[in-house]
């Protein structure tokens, strides 16, 4: 039997203690609502991320088709990107799938050689690698709206100082 179809028989159990770990990475009260609130309008950010999460696990047994790869991970790594975690915090999740996997398949060790474990994980480790750009390049966009919203207020504040004391924009004629 294939490491993928092993994978596929426990799916459902590598989702879950996967998506339990990930939450580890939040606070407490925050990953316990993560968790428990399964309305996807209650929490759209639990949803979002197992989402991510279980699309990114059918690319791996499915094959990488990395355009519906990145469309399933983009909105994970967007959230993960504007919650301020470090690049590590932030796509670490990832290689936790390598040893969630290991865990779930070594009473079939003999099933699985170590050729399909280790081009498994390659995969994963590719994976991480398009997850490290995307966060760099959400991360990036955080910035410069930042930066644009910091533009902008002080144009308006030098706008109104302008009005009130009652510069047009104009230079003002020098005396001569």
């Amino acid at each position: 039997m294939k490491i993928v179809d092993l994978i596929r028989q426990k799916k459902s159990l590598i989702l879950q203690k996967w998506f339990r770990q990930l939450l580890e990475t939040y606070p407490p009260e925050t990953a316990r609502f993560l968790l428990k609130e399964k309305d996807k309008f209650a929490n759209p950010v639990g949803n979002s991320i197992y989402e991510g999460m279980e699309g990114l696990l059918e690319q791996l047994i499915t094959g990488m088709d990395k355009e519906r790869l990145y469309a399933f991970v983009e909105q994970m790594i967007k959230i993960r990107a504007v919650q301020e975690f470090t690049p590590s915090q932030a796509i670490g999740f990832v290689f936790k799938l390598k040893h969630i996997v290991r865990e779930e398949l070594a009473l079939q060790s003999g099933q699985v050689t170590c050729r399909e474990m280790l081009a498994f994980e390659d995969k994963i480790d590719e994976i991480s690698l398009l997850l490290f750009d995307l966060y760099a390049e959400c991360r990036e966009r955080v910035c410069q709206i930042r930066i644009d919203e910091m533009k902008n207020r002080t144009h308006r504040v030098v706008q109104r100082i302008n009005m009130l004391v009652g510069y047009d924009g104009e230079k003002p004629e020098q005396d001569l």
